[in-house]
């Protein structure tokens, strides 16, 4: 491995998300007219993208960078029972769809996290949250144009490299939740 070539990869990622400052504040405005009318930001995705799923939870439920109130936000991948029941009693395209049909509900935000782009049970996650009148977020590679096109708002991290879209999706959830914070204040703790 290359170390300088990597880091140099990374830093390109990095610079590429520039052209999409647009749609990350469009998501963190979406995320805050939902927070702000008692809606709950859900999260999900697999592998590297549910504890990605995970970290974010946590940023809004914790704080990011300032005292605040927690806000609510879910990641749909914790429920280790909940995933295997699913999976086992229906399918595992189904663990997602089947949490979103229990919790989420119209004014709430679904962010579905896929490097592909071709995740089935986020597909399906998205389609039925958007069936139940929540908005829908999307994040993914370059070629991930299935997810896109299933969302509101989608960031298309542009690279095809798995851990360059990693990263680059955890640096965009940081400067969404640092947009959050700014537009809700510090709120009652």
């Amino acid at each position: 491995m290359d170390i300088g070539r990597e880091l140099q990869e990374h830093a390109e990622v990095v610079e590429g998300l520039a052209g999409h400052t647009t749609v990350l504040q469009d998501i963190a405005s979406r995320i805050s007219t939902s927070l702000e009318s008692g809606g709950t930001l859900y999260l999900c995705g697999n592998g590297g993208s549910a504890a990605d799923a995970q970290h974010v939870a946590a940023e809004f439920t914790g704080r990011f960078e300032r005292e605040r109130a927690p806000l609510p936000a879910e990641a749909l991948t914790v429920n280790t029972s909940a995933l295997t029941a699913i999976g086992n009693d229906y399918s595992f395209e189904d663990v997602f769809a089947r949490q979103v049909l229990a919790r989420v509900k119209k004014g709430d935000v679904l962010a579905g996290i896929s490097t592909s782009g071709r995740s089935e049970n986020v597909l399906r996650a998205v389609a039925r949250a958007r069936e139940l009148g929540a908005s829908t977020v999307g994040f993914t590679g370059a070629v991930g144009s299935e997810l896109a096109s299933a969302c509101d708002f989608c960031l298309m991290v542009p690279s095809e490299k798995t851990s360059r879209i990693q990263e680059a999706h955890i640096l965009a959830w940081h400067v969404i939740c640092g947009l959050v914070e700014e537009s809700l204040g510090s709120g009652q703790i």
